[in-house]
């Protein structure tokens, strides 16, 4: 595909406004056909689908990328399939006693034209979930991929084309310029995945054509060990989510709170836990994942050296290499506020780790900073794990895990402040795209009718027994 300029954009916006008008809204056998479709495109080319995603980082294991991309995709996928004519069904309401001869119900009505814009480091199921959700919501749909990721993005293309004609579904590809003219199209929604900052100017620019928009950002997101938990099974499930992708994963353990007495024990089992996920090393493996660029690999090693440089205890666990931009798993121990490394999301395998005395120490500890994307718990004690819930506020949670909440079709996925607007996934996507329209069907008597001039002392007691 050839890159687009911001002039491309806006006729392809009406060319689908128009097919949209025209066409109406699909039926449930439509969306369901489509979906199937997409579905089979996308297993069509699930080879070049990993290779894309390896080119496009330089190093990318395969069987990861059919694990964190393509099952949540497919599972997705077969989840709308399933629940969609549920979804759709109208919804009858309440009428009041005074209005029992009328009907009441509310549809789901498609919104016309969505805009989504992916992200880099899950290239291929951040933009096509959110596409598969606006397709099952009935819209018409314009995706932007990361520009980060070209060969990715072909695939996409690709993908779209085989599937949907332009006026359905198209990709447009482009750099920042384009991305900025993209957000500025009068759409009917934006979803939007990436970082705050970006985030925040997408909301700026949808907020002048007051369109809606869902906001899927990053964030610190923390894991808090409660006392005397089993270290192993703390440190082997923190590896996994932090050392999946490399790190690169919006929902991945950002640091750890663990009671003081705990910190030793902790540091020497994640040692061994990521020695066990890669017993032949990191740098050159096929099963670990590159640094997406030269840039976030500086921007890493940076945040190591100042962590450093302000006394922390920097453990490195393997070898790197900086020509294919490899970065083996980093523990911070002694980690503080201070540090630039609890200042930025790490989106890297680095691991700072800070300790606590209390729960309440570490309730606040989190309060005092924006809230995360996902939030952590390691514990068996229903009663302490409850006040940490109820005393916090975060996107989604794992107890006694971490990532496994996003793989779950029938939660939403949404981050709430700094690390998002809105959610998706499963039900909740399809109610994020869709309006809900309210209709009311009035009966040939009612007590409305009653109330209207000429008025007299029977309007005045009708009256009265309404405002009681």
């Amino acid at each position: 595909m050839s890159d687009a300029t911001p002039a491309d954009l806006r006729p392809v916006l009406d060319r689908q406004r128009a097919a949209f008008v025209h066409a109406g809204p699909p039926d449930l056998k439509r969306r369901r056909a489509d979906l199937r479709r997409l579905k089979a495109e996308i297993l069509k080319r699930r080879t070049g689908i990993v290779r894309a995603l390896n080119t496009d980082f330089g190093q990318r294991s395969e069987r990861e990328s059919a694990i964190v991309e393509l099952i949540p995709l497919v599972q997705s996928i077969n989840y709308m399939i399933a629940h969609l004519g549920c979804w759709m069904r109208p919804q009858r309401r309440h009428v009041s006693a005074y209005f029992q001869c009328g009907r009441a119900w509310v549809v789901r009505q498609p919104v016309g034209v969505v805009g989504i814009i992916a992200p880099w480091n899950y290239p291929v199921s951040l933009a096509l979930v959110p596409l598969a959700t606006a397709i099952a919501a009935g819209n018409r749909a314009m995706l932007k991929p990361s520009e980060f990721t070209p060969a990715t993005s072909a695939v996409i293309g690709e993908i779209v084309q085989a599937a949907f004609p332009p006026e359905q579904v198209s990709v447009v590809t482009g750099g920042g310029e384009v991305g900025a003219a993209f957000s500025a199209l009068p759409f009917d929604h934006i979803l939007f995945t990436g970082s705050t900052a970006v985030g925040k100017k997408v909301a700026e620019a949808a907020a002048r054509n007051l369109t809606p928009v869902t906001l899927e950002l990053g964030g610190k997101s923390p894991v808090v060990i409660a006392p005397g938990f089993s270290m192993q099974r703390v440190a082997d499930r923190v590896a996994f989510g932090k050392l999946t992708n490399a790190g690169q994963t919006c929902i991945a353990p950002d640091y750890v709170l663990v009671h003081e007495h705990d910190r030793d024990a902790f540091a020497t089992a994640y040692q061994d836990a990521v020695k066990k996920l890669h017993p032949n090393g990191y740098a050159g493996s096929p099963d670990y994942t590159a640094i997406l660029n030269q840039h976030h690999y500086g921007r890493l090693g940076g945040l190591i050296r100042d962590a450093e440089d302000h006394g922390a205890q920097v453990i490195r666990m393997g070898g790197d290499s900086a020509a294919s931009h490899v970065l083996a798993p980093v523990l911070i121990l002694g980690a503080r506020p201070e540090m630039a490394v609890m200042q930025e999301e790490i989106f890297g395998p680095v691991l700072p780790v800070l300790t606590y005395r209390t729960l309440d120490e570490a309730i606040a500890f989190i309060n005092a900073r924006p809230r995360p994307l996902a939030l952590y718990y390691f514990g068996d004690n229903r009663a302490e794990r409850d006040r940490l819930l109820k005393r916090t506020v975060s996107g989604n949670v794992t107890i006694n895990g971490t990532l496994m909440h996003y793989a779950q079709d029938d939660l939403p996925f949404g981050g709430v402040g700094d690390s998002g607007i809105g959610a998706y996934h499963g039900k909740e996507g399809f109610m994020a795209l869709t309006h809900a329209r309210g209709v009311y069907q009035q009966g040939r008597f009612n007590a409305a009718t009653l109330l209207k001039p000429p008025f007299g002392r029977f309007t005045d007691a009708i009256t009265n027994l309404l405002l009681r």
